[in-house]
């Protein structure tokens, strides 16, 4: 592979890898922010228990986050340079506002969410936790504006001419109010809200069946508390993934309308539609020539008439198909691309296929929408279980919720790998919205860095799947043990009030624990 594969892979890697966290920190924040609601208003120990093991989860996340997504904005400078020059006045600004307002918004009240039990005030402790957690949501809102800005760049004007013409910032508005970005946006966080609500059923129903088979029924005293936060988690967790199941579809039938109309390649080729179509019928199977990207060969079983409707809210609009797009973007953006090698690399002058990858693009949609549609089962079947005081004893049932965990993380993964290898061979895909003239473009093949080595790029995505690797044990073994241990009685760890939870850790005088802390993995 040449430097731009390797660079591709390496970015892919890195990002998917982080992209599995972002979504937990967002929406198990959100939830453990309304637990420590719910224990403010109502003082019941069971919402605080709920608040202080949900929280542990959150903050390893959180911590992990952080760490993978660090290696994102190196990545732009050391292999992607001709990339960050290039959109650089429109980064700059976004990555700016992300760092200065969010970034350091969220980990200073996540700090003192950390450190202020037992030290400031109730509903100020709280408070903390909310500017934390919005925080996160500020900051996802900044980066998916930017990544919606190479979907779709608005708010900009060319400067310059030939190969040093840059896009330069003309309407910060324009940019942060991109419909790209507020149906992203949106479809994001509620797809966060359904991997929080994921785990929460899994392991509150592993719970209670444990709990269940082991004492026969939820006991008294502390173990009466502890069988309410499991049943609680679970249904909490299933009501808002049925909800937020809803509003992804909702939000995703938005989503994909606006990339038919900005980006139809991407689409057609999510649908393996290789002729144009009137009406189009949406594929539910595709088979034969698909993994080999040759569209002409291509059969499906297919439900008529649906794609029309999902690209144009009617059953009759005709949907182009892909070698249909394919010569319209060979007229307007080109046949080749341009005979420069120090700009186009072993791409010079080569022809341009402007077909995304058929098997990727198709089965990554269905992957999506599939994983999504499987959580939403498992939700249900959890709240039918757990109705009124039931307790689920069904091994296939509860360890199927607990493998079902990983589904809106593959959901989220594939949607995200999508909407990227979609858009190839562009990294800034062409505004379909003004004249062609005004039209702002960026290939991927003159993105990638001149002067890195396909040897130096291996080097570190080999490097970096290794320590990627080793942060994956790290936080999988740290949540596996905060999950097995469950919930932690009488530990001493003193409340916002001053008020030690259990009756033997209170030592020191300032009120804050020597052992056994909720959080103490932080210390």
């Amino acid at each position: 592979m040449d430097v731009l594969d390797v660079a591709r892979w390496q970015f892919g890697v890195t990002t998917v890898y982080h992209f599995l966290m972002v979504p937990l920190t967002i929406g198990l924040g959100l939830l453990v922010a309304v637990m420590h609601t719910m224990w403010v208003r109502t003082d019941k120990p069971e919402w605080l228990r709920m608040t202080r093991f949900w929280g542990r989860i959150y903050l390893i996340n959180f911590v992990l986050g952080v760490a993978t997504g660090l290696v994102q904005e190196f990545q732009f400078g050391l292999a992607w340079s001709e990339y960050s020059r290039f959109v650089g006045d429109v980064f700059g600004s976004l990555l700016a506002m992300e760092a200065l307002l969010a970034f350091f918004l969220e980990s200073t009240f996540l700090g003192l969410w950390i450190f202020g039990w037992g030290r400031i005030p109730k509903r100020v402790h709280l408070a903390a936790l909310w500017a934390a957690v919005l925080g996160s949501v500020v900051s996802a809102y900044f980066i998916i504006a930017a990544n919606s800005w190479m979907q779709h760049p608005v708010g900009v004007t060319m400067d310059g001419s030939g190969a040093s013409a840059k896009p330069r910032l003309t309407s910060i508005g324009a940019v942060l109010t991109n419909n790209t970005a507020l149906a992203a946006f949106s479809h994001a966080v509620v797809a966060a809200l359904m991997a929080a609500g994921a785990l929460l059923v899994g392991i509150g129903l592993w719970h209670l069946r444990r709990r269940k088979l082991a004492n026969g029924w939820e006991g008294a005293g502390d173990s009466a508390v502890d069988h309410r936060v499991w049943r609680r988690s679970v249904r909490l967790g299933g009501w808002v993934s049925l909800a937020a199941f809803l509003l992804v579809a909702l939000t995703g039938d938005w989503q994909g309308k606006l990339m038919y109309q900005q980006q139809p390649l991407k689409m057609s080729s999510a649908e393996a539609l290789c002729e144009t179509e009137a009406p189009a019928s949406f594929s539910v199977f595709a088979w034969n020539k698909l993994g080999s990207n040759e569209c002409d060969d291509v059969h499906s079983i297919t439900v008529p008439g649906l794609l029309s409707f999902l690209a144009h809210s009617d059953f009759s609009t005709a949907v182009p198909g892909v070698n249909e797009l394919q010569e319209r973007y060979s007229e307007v953006y080109g046949a080749t691309y341009p005979d420069d090698p120090a700009r186009f690399g072993d791409k010079a002058g080569e022809p341009v296929d402007y077909q995304p990858v058929l098997a990727v693009t198709y089965w990554s949609f269905r992957l999506m929408v599939g994983m999504g549609a499987v959580l939403a089962a498992v939700a249900a079947y959890a709240l039918w279980a757990t109705r009124r005081g039931r307790v689920p004893t069904s091994r296939i049932g509860v360890y199927g919720a607990l493998l079902a965990v990983g589904a809106p993380f593959l959901a989220n993964a594939t949607g995200w790998i999508f909407t990227e290898m979609g858009r190839q061979p562009f990294v800034v895909v062409p505004n379909p919205d003004v004249p062609v003239a005004q039209q702002i473009w960026f290939f991927t093949a003159q993105a990638v860095s001149p002067g890195v080595t396909a040897a130096e790029v291996w080097t570190s995505l080999i490097t970096l799947t290794v320590v990627y690797g080793a942060l994956a044990v790290v936080e999988l073994g740290l949540i596996s043990r905060f999950v097995r241990r469950g919930i932690t009685t009488g530990d001493g760890a003193p409340t916002p009030t001053g008020t030690p939870d259990g009756p033997d850790r209170a030592d020191s005088p300032d009120g804050a624990t020597d052992g056994d802390d909720v959080l103490s993995f932080a210390y």
